[in-house]
């Protein structure tokens, strides 16, 4: 008897302990709705362009493949298909309108219906709301990713036209490529509503309040594999989050690795494993802020496949890697360069890490006399023939997409979906609209987030 009481006494005792190391082992509660959310796009990042990265980074001396950021987040799979006027096979303009406003429309469209009437989208809902908005990209600023969550136009290739909508939107970070579209009395415009205008990469640093509109190159940023220690995406994300953060009501970012899809157009391997990357560390800065913000939700997907790249091709059985990781520039660059220079044939073999031998000789010297676009196809060519890359087309396909999440409402994005499921998710997390009551002062209606849509 004594034994037994003894022992209900112990078990007593031991139960509130060990409640509280479950506790102190369980993470902290989060919010079942998010604050803050974040929409990372890798612009033609099929499954493919995952499943490639893990093997490009994996540790050759290890029985294990390692995971990837990509790996440890994913979540389920995503349609891609425009409206049903365009076919099965999205542009980025028509899967970004979906991405932004839950809505389809036909490729070209940037957030705008069949009609070419505005949708709403995600970033004019959360400036209604109080949030703040930003975008940090590796294109143009004005290219169709970003436009379709900024603007509305009838075509994609409106980029002046895009561009001038721009100070509308009223957005509180505007950070990548595009000085060519932006005139000075733009920027003067910009500059006069409280922006802060700047043009050289490392003076972001200095950036300590939104509002910002940075422009860091004429279109496009740099290829990454072409400058590995910047890391352009990962450094316009962080500040982004710093910026958006001041706002105590929330954010809404949306961050794209635009220039995965472009060597994907160009069957670049090499540079799209250099874009791969760095859309990872930049994932990766985002993952990292979740954790220490546990009301903010990432959620990461793909507009399109692009390329149709295959790890493996002609009947073999193997993809080398280590091909890929031991070019030391992009084709693009290395082409540029022999151009250049007399001692083009070194050059090129002290590049692409390997050896030339007469055969290849006579087939580089062949391309490189019909000029740098023929002579980089030529390198590209060879590097895909080594490591055993394929591609299928120069340009998309309609496969399913990767979707990858963490944060308060990951949980809803679990599984097969349409993108227009994952926008409109979104916005169901979004901050409720305040409702007015009888003692509240009318407001005047904001002025629209963007110029009326063309009519030509």
């Amino acid at each position: 008897m004594k034994f037994k009481q003894l022992s209900a006494l112990a078990l007593a005792l031991l139960l509130p302990l060990t409640a509280l190391a479950e506790d102190m082992l369980a993470p902290a509660l989060a919010p079942s709705r998010p604050k803050n959310v974040i929409i990372m796009i890798g612009d033609g990042m099929g499954p493919a362009y995952t499943t490639a990265y893990r093997y490009f980074k994996d540790n050759p001396d290890t029985e294990e493949v390692e995971q990837t950021v990509f790996d440890r987040l994913l979540v389920g799979m995503a349609s891609t298909y425009p409206a049903r006027v365009s076919g099965y096979v999205t542009d980025s303009a028509a899967a970004a309108t979906a991405l932004a406003t839950g809505s389809k429309s036909y490729n070209g469209a940037i957030s705008v219906d069949l009609q070419k009437q505005p949708l709403e989208t995600i970033m004019e809902r959360a400036k209604k709301r109080g949030l703040s908005t930003g975008v940090a990209v590796t294109c143009q600023v004005n290219h169709a990713t970003p436009a379709a969550f900024l603007s509305h136009n009838e075509s994609r290739k409106n980029y002046d036209e895009i561009a001038a909508t721009y100070i509308n939107t009223d957005a509180d970070v505007l950070l990548g490529g595009g000085q060519k579209y932006f005139t000075a009395p733009m920027l003067e415009a910009f500059r006069n509503k409280g922006y802060q205008v700047i043009n050289d990469f490392n003076l972001l640093q200095n950036v300590t309040q939104p509002k910002v509109l940075g422009l860091f190159a004429d279109v496009q940023l740099p290829w990454a594999v072409d400058e590995p220690d910047a890391h352009r995406l990962s450094t316009m994300t962080n500040k982004a989050l710093a910026l958006l953060s001041q706002n105590p009501q929330g954010f809404v970012l949306m961050v794209e690795g635009s220039q995965i899809d472009w060597a994907g157009h160009d069957n670049d391997i090499v540079a799209a494993m250099g874009e791969m990357d760095e859309f990872a560390h930049a994932v990766e800065a985002v993952e990292q802020y979740v954790r220490s913000h546990p009301d903010t939700l990432m959620v990461v997907t793909a507009d399109h496949n692009t390329g149709g790249m295959s790890i493996g091709r002609d009947g073999k059985y193997a993809w080398y890697p280590e091909v890929i990781k031991a070019v030391k520039a992009s084709p693009e660059t290395l082409a540029a360069k022999a151009l250049a220079d007399d001692n083009w044939l070194q050059l090129l073999a002290d590049g692409l890490g390997f050896a030339i031998d007469d055969e290849l000789k006579a087939r580089f010297d062949h391309a490189r006399m019909q000029g740098k676009d023929v002579l980089a196809q030529a390198i590209k060519h060879e590097i895909d023939l080594r490591s055993n890359t394929g591609w299928t087309t120069s340009g998309h396909t309609g496969v399913d997409v990767q979707v990858f999440a963490t944060g308060p409402g990951a949980e809803l994005f679990i599984g097969n979906q349409d993108n227009t499921d994952i926008a409109n998710k979104l916005v169901s997390l979004l901050p409720k609209p305040k409702k007015a009551t009888a003692a509240s002062v009318p407001v005047p209606a904001p002025a629209p987030a963007s110029a009326p849509v063309s009519a030509n």
